[in-house]
């Protein structure tokens, strides 16, 4: 797959709107998902690579950075949004990137109307963005178990660490 093919799965919401609504009408199941993604690790390939698995066609909505920024503090991201959606979109499991800069992907959900919604099992489902939207269409919302010892937050730690032991 080139960089221009991939570059291709980065849409606004708009696009994807009509991206997934021809998908649900070739009765595709579409999955939705977010998170920021900073710095990608395996517990973001293994909880990504389970979603998509939920359905046909995997959308994400990716924090920008000051969505990121609000969110995780000042210091971050460590890796800019272009960056990040990038080396997501090159994985073959991901159909569609679509950007959001609130600090939730409410609006982002209402706009792309996903069959399935996906979030870490660190959620309860009724209480997952977006539960009302999903459901209240008849689709599903559904949790994931992440992979133990893999964090963003760890990793940046341990860099931090071996700075100062230097």
């Amino acid at each position: 797959m080139s960089e221009v093919s991939f570059k291709s799965k980065i849409v606004d919401a708009g696009k994807a709107a009509e991206i997934v609504r021809q998908w649900q009408l070739d009765s595709e199941k579409v999955v939705f998902t977010n998170g920021c993604f900073d710095i990608v690790h395996r517990g973001h390939v293994e909880y990504l690579a389970k979603a998509a698995e939920k359905g046909n066609r995997l959308l994400l909505g990716l924090n920008t950075d000051s969505s990121v920024s609000r969110i995780k503090g000042p210091a971050r991201p460590i890796v800019d949004q272009e960056s990040r959606a990038i080396v997501l979109a090159a994985f073959e499991f991901i159909d569609l990137i679509v950007f959001f800069d609130e600090d939730t992907p409410y609006e982002l959900i209402k706009t792309v109307q996903p069959d399935v919604l996906v979030k870490g099992a660190d959620y309860k489902v009724e209480d997952i963005v977006g539960y009302d939207i999903v459901s209240g269409r008849g689709g599903s919302v559904e949790t994931i178990t992440f992979v133990d010892g893999f964090s963003t937050t760890d990793i940046i730690d341990k860099i931090a660490q071996e700075k100062k032991e230097r």
